[in-house]
Order: structure tokens, then sequence, then C-alpha cells
């Protein structure tokens, strides 16, 4: 089974470029949890594997909800642009990632205020152009 899948992805270049696209999305979120988990460089120090496993699902926990804050801030600045009359290639956008982590404060003064409400999200799509330059 190896030698024929081994035969198949050197043969097809459209199944080396999948598998290479899905490693690079895994990567980089593989890179962008380490960065999350700045303390300690990353490191799980305990051998306790209950403590692992928490560690583990409590840096995915924080790294979804900074990729939700990227995805709404990026979201929104592009409903904005939309609004003055910019328009987007779409795939442009699907190129978009929620992996940036420069406007964070790492060590920072942060204030929690409980009684704040969320911001309101919109699901709609920006002005795009199709292939022709047209508007969709």
């Amino acid at each position: 089974m190896r030698t024929a899948f081994l035969l198949e992805y050197l043969s097809d270049p459209e199944l080396r470029g999948i598998i290479r696209a899905a490693t690079n999305r895994s990567e980089s979120f593989n890179s962008f949890t380490k960065r999350v988990a700045y303390g300690g460089g990353g490191v799980i120090a305990k051998n306790d594997r209950v403590a692992q496993r928490k560690a583990i699902k409590y840096n995915h926990l924080v790294a979804n909800c900074l990729i939700l804050h990227n995805a709404i801030t990026t979201t929104n600045i592009l409903h904005d642009l939309a609004a003055e009359g910019r328009l987007f290639d779409p795939a442009l956008i699907a190129a978009i990632s929620p992996y940036f982590t420069d406007h964070m404060g790492w060590f920072g003064s942060y204030q929690v205020d409980p009684e704040r409400a969320s911001p309101s999200l919109t699901y709609t799509m920006p002005m795009l152009r199709d292939d022709r330059g047209a508007m969709e």
C-alpha cells in the first residue's frame, strides 16, 4: 500500500499540491499555537498525561479565540474598505490567514470588563471581482 501511494504521489502533481497545502496549513497552525504558548517556550514540563492534555487543550482554546478575533477584525476591515468602494479579488481574500500575532500585546496590562457586550458579527461578503473583473 505504501509503495502504491508513493508511486501515485510521485506521478500526480495535483495530489502533491493538495498534500503540500494541507501540510502548510497544519504547520501554520502549529507555529501559531507555539507562539500563543510563549511561556516556557511551549514546553510542557510535567510528566502527567492529564496535565499535558489540559495544557494542549487550553493552548488550543486560546489559539482558537485569537483566530476568531483575527477573523472578525479582518472581516470588519474588509467591510469598511468595501463600503468605501474597494473591490477585492476572491483569490486574495481566500489567501488571508488568521494566524497573525504582531498586534498582540504579550506582556502588556490587560483590563477585563465583564459588563462589556461582544461586538455584533456580520456575515455578508464584501464586493468581489470575478476572473473577468466584473462585480458579483
